[in-house]
């Protein structure tokens, strides 16, 4: 009576309780990536090589909000009103260029995208803004 064939009511094949414990194993290793992440590490950035004897990283530099947070500078407000002109200013702040890269896109942006010419001294203060706060050399 009330005996039923299968597995008992509340217990689970050996094989589904692997599984479950696979995932849950596999969300905490997603959770803990999260945390990782939300604390600077990016798994896609080259590791940065201390050099012996070499001063600590600075800290996180003044930032102007009005100018869609790019650090404050000589060509911050040049940058800031030339680049938001066709794209988010945050295409610009993610950008880990090598010097010669900012050069090639902004003669790209030139012939290519339309972006106006501009006179050699507001060429060279942008191109030295960005490649002081936003290249892979530095």
């Amino acid at each position: 009576m009330g005996m039923t064939r299968g597995r008992r009511r509340g217990r689970r094949p050996a094989g589904a309780v692997l599984r479950r414990a696979a995932w849950l194993a596999a969300g905490a290793a997603v959770l803990s990536a999260g945390v990782a992440a939300a604390q600077g590490y990016d798994p896609m950035r080259p590791p940065q090589q201390q050099v012996p004897g070499a001063a600590a990283p600075e800290t996180a530099p003044e930032v102007d909000p009005e100018l869609g947070g790019l650090p404050v500078g000589p060509g911050a407000e040049d940058t800031f009103y030339l680049c938001s002109a066709c794209h988010s200013i945050s295409l610009v702040t993610q950008q880990r260029l090598t010097d010669e890269r900012w050069d090639y896109l902004w003669t790209w942006m030139i012939e290519e995208q339309g972006m106006p010419e501009q006179d050699a001294e507001t060429r060279e203060t942008i191109l030295d803004y960005l490649k002081t706060h936003f290249s892979a050399e530095r």
